[in-house]
């Protein structure tokens, strides 16, 4: 009878082991998570400001009104639109992201009064001067990565998953990312980006979230700082507002000519 437990006891770390998750799976499981946990909001709009800031502490401001719907079985359509200051008004931004392949992106210049396709090529250049690439301001669908599980780290008063992501795409300006992500709610904390050499390029941060519908958080703030140029960008988030009953006509090209 002494026998039972001890062999229980190897049955159990022999499970344990079998069914034990890969760095690579967990990696995976995390972000499948992460998505989950925002999927389902439909659409949504916020007023949005960026502030700009040079190495020698030089600032510039930008208001911008964002627009964003979800798209099932594919990534989400956004639209920012920009209303300060005069050199940018009427600029409007379209993107649609895609699960798989490059996503398509629009810029509408009021100057020129014409629509600009964004090419896949140049998804890691600098949207409207700020320190956010292209391919930063589209949403992060899982399948645009490969993933691997590092550890698990203090973040603030929480603990979060420390998790790699690798682009599929080979466009993309980043070979790895570096991301936190809270154990309890999976939001991001903040992500490291490290560019086509393998070199530390910026760093973003998530301050001040805040949930709505009960279920979806947003953060108030996302700040990314360039250690390569000294450059930096704040995002400043209000004015959510969720079910505002936008469709696909919403986020056509033509909606950018006539966005206000």
């Amino acid at each position: 009878m002494m026998l039972v437990k001890p062999l229980l006891l190897v049955g159990l770390i022999y499970s344990t082991t079998i069914f034990a998750l890969s760095p690579e799976e967990k990696g995976l499981e995390i972000a499948t998570e992460v998505d989950k946990r925002d999927t389902g909001f439909a659409d949504s709009k916020a007023d949005l400001v960026m502030l700009l800031k040079n190495r020698h502490g030089e600032e510039s401001t930008r208001y911008i009104r964002l627009r964003t719907l979800e798209v099932k079985g594919d990534g989400d359509k956004s639209m920012s639109i920009f209303d300060r200051p005069r050199d940018v008004k009427g600029t409007a931004f379209l993107s649609f992201t895609h699960k798989v392949g490059s996503d398509d992106q629009w810029l509408y210049l009021p100057a020129l009064k014409r629509v600009k396709r964004i090419s896949s090529r140049n998804k890691s250049g600098s949207f409207m001067g700020s320190e956010f690439a292209y391919e930063d301001i589209s949403s992060q669908e899982v399948e645009k990565y490969k993933y691997k599980y590092i550890k698990d780290d203090a973040c603030g008063d929480s603990t979060c998953f420390v998790i790699e992501r690798y682009p599929v795409d080979e466009l993309s300006g980043y070979t790895r990312q570096v991301a936190w992500v809270d154990q309890k709610e999976y939001r991001p904390y903040k992500i490291v980006y490290y560019d086509r050499k393998n070199a530390l390029l910026k760093t973003l941060t998530y301050k001040g979230y805040q949930q709505y519908l009960g279920k979806y958080w947003r953060a108030d703030e996302m700040f990314m700082e360039n250690h390569q140029t000294g450059k930096t960008t704040l995002l400043s988030w209000k004015n959510y507002k969720f079910g505002n009953g936008y469709t696909n006509r919403d986020f056509d090209r033509n909606s950018l000519k006539r966005a206000r």
